[in-house]
């Protein structure tokens, strides 16, 4: 599975981005997926998931009610719907994917084995 994000850039505090994951490659198999973010010298942070089966989703408690996930099925695409943006949330934001299994590990960067390239966001003042 290859993974290609899409949708990085410049946003003001409080206004808004959408970043974009396509799936290609051995997509028939059920895949959950993530974002995750991480700043130089960080952990790597979970930010939103998405099981595919059913689209249930899963976020991290600093980013719940400002982000929003979603999936295209058809396009073997995801979706981070970014709103109320903070200077907190600049940093280069990653998708990942898995094959698909219980929600709550979604958070578990440890059960992924598909990265895409990183996209910086930026939040200014």
């Amino acid at each position: 599975v290859q993974l290609q994000a899409s949708g990085g850039g410049l946003a003001q505090a409080g206004g808004s981005l959408r970043l974009s994951c396509a799936a290609s490659g051995s997509t028939g198999r059920t895949i959950d997926m993530s974002w995750f973010r991480q700043a130089p010298g960080q952990e790597r942070e979970f930010v939103a998931g998405i099981r595919w089966r059913d689209a249930r989703t899963h976020y991290a408690d600093s980013v719940k009610g400002r982000f929003s996930i979603s999936r295209e099925a058809a396009k073997y695409t995801v979706y981070l719907q970014m709103d109320n943006l903070k200077l907190e949330d600049t940093t280069t934001y990653y998708c990942a994917a898995r094959l698909t299994g219980i929600l709550s590990t979604l958070r578990d960067d440890k059960y992924y084995s598909y990265w895409g390239q990183g996209t910086q966001v930026t939040v200014s003042s």
